[in-house]
């Protein structure tokens, strides 16, 4: 009686968060923070929106533009409204967002939980409602990014993070109530703190897993070693945000970044397969062809965007301790086996963590998705050709932190007689006892 009505709560619980039918896969679109930082304004940011759609990004489903940090008045309005920076939009919000609508995309919000953003703009503590109708009033409507900064003491509160972030929910589905208008996607930006992973999914549809992103190759090791310890929370409606994309910062950005092809590449493919947001963050008027090549890789975000596999992929193996030139500093690799499924088939990424070129393998079988006695066509999504057929084993040699990215594809049963008959070692039993080969005396005969 207990289990099924315990079953029965927790269902009616997902029925009620979620019957806006918002949120289900990663969002994908534009966010200003990482090209400019604060440098923007709404001439900037009509630049950036007609590139990603003279580039075909919005087509491709990066269909959302968030104007982060900066664009209100430091001010609100004497009845508490947020008010538009009239430097950067002097044409009105109102009016730069209907320009910016014209290319077919989405306006999202940015704000925070606490009296001021990180910027020390207006936040949102206290003013939840209000700020959505402000927003809903400009035409915005997509999703909610909602930052962690300069929250009330707790004396104040009498909150934790999660009731700070509860108060913009229960906000959220307030309005969509009142107009009967499907509710904001609800992004929390809360870097990570207090294992999000446990309790976000309860009240949003994605939460950051760790600290900003720099465009660093250990920034990013940084932010998948993270994810490797919270990527069991992602599924539909779920997702852990390794935060917005550097690709295209090498040599720009806020910081310049110094990300080499390789490692971008290794970058997409892992926040792609991790179900992660991919949201833009580099300057688009000037972007170069490779940078162009991974954002529109559609092989890669149909992983990410896949509407029947929502769960994201795992490691099956770690890596070992790397020691900085800083002693003072132990940076551990993240894994570099990871492994899952798609509608398509399993799914592999293989990374080659170290600092030279190296071949790895790995057994089939280490992927749940993979069944064993079959043989698989491999296909490189980043080659866009299939690349061979894989039998029990499959080697990659990989470019210092470069990737592998491969969809497997049944290929019927794998030839006759292949040895041992079991994909692993440990097992093999002696067909006619069952008993673990390891346990047999050492004279007897047993095919492996």
């Amino acid at each position: 009686m207990i289990t099924s009505i315990a079953i029965a709560l927790f269902a009616s619980f997902v029925v009620a968060r979620f019957n806006g039918g918002v949120g289900k896969l990663p969002v994908m679109g534009y966010d200003t923070y990482n090209a400019f930082g604060s440098d923007y304004n709404g001439s900037l940011a009509l630049e950036q929106i007609a590139a990603m759609k003279s580039l075909g990004l919005i087509d491709l489903g990066y269909n959302t533009f968030i104007l982060d940090d900066f664009q209100y008045e430091v001010n609100r309005s004497a009845t508490g409204e947020l008010l538009g920076n009239k430097a950067k939009f002097p044409e009105g919000i109102v009016e730069w967002t209907k320009k910016a609508k014209s290319y077919g995309v989405t306006i999202s919000p940015y704000s925070s939980n606490g009296l001021k953003t990180c910027g020390g703009y207006p936040g949102g503590y206290g003013h939840e409602l209000q700020d959505l109708e402000t927003w809903r009033s400009w035409g915005w409507s997509y999703m909610v990014k909602y930052d962690n900064c300069n929250f009330p003491s707790d004396n104040i509160t009498q909150q934790n993070e999660y009731g700070r972030y509860e108060r913009m929910e229960v906000a959220i589905d307030q309005l969509a109530a009142k107009y009967n208008e499907p509710p904001f996607i609800y992004s929390l930006c809360q870097w990570g703190w207090e294992n999000p992973q446990n309790w976000a999914p309860r009240i949003a549809q994605a939460w950051r897993i760790d600290n900003d992103i720099k465009p660093y190759w250990n920034s990013i090791a940084t932010v998948l070693k993270q994810a490797s310890e919270s990527y069991l929370a992602t599924g539909f409606y779920q997702h852990g945000d390794m935060d917005m994309l550097e690709v295209g910062n090498n040599g720009q950005g806020t910081p310049v970044g110094d990300l080499t092809y390789d490692e971008q590449k290794t970058h997409f493919t892992a926040w792609a397969f991790l179900k992660s947001h991919l949201l833009i963050g580099t300057d688009l008027r000037n972007a170069a062809n490779q940078t162009i090549e991974i954002l529109t890789n559609k092989e890669i975000i149909a992983i990410n965007q896949d509407l029947n596999e929502g769960q994201a992929i795992a490691p099956f193996r770690t890596d070992v301790y790397y020691q900085a030139d800083d002693a003072s500093y132990t940076f551990q690799n993240p894994p570099g086996y990871w492994a899952g499924n798609s509608t398509q088939g399993p799914i592999f990424m293989i990374i080659n963590t170290a600092d030279t070129t190296q071949t790895l393998g790995f057994n089939l079988t280490e992927n749940w998705a993979v069944r064993a006695g079959r043989q698989y066509k491999v296909r490189d999504l980043w080659l866009h050709q299939n690349i061979g057929t894989a039998v029990r084993t499959w080697n990659v040699t990989l470019p210092s932190h470069g990737v592998a990215a491969l969809l497997l594809t049944d290929d019927g049963p794998e030839p006759a007689n292949e040895t041992p008959p079991y994909s692993f070692l440990h097992q093999c039993r002696n067909l006619n006892t069952s008993i673990l080969l390891k346990e047999l005396p050492t004279s007897t005969s047993v095919r492996v």
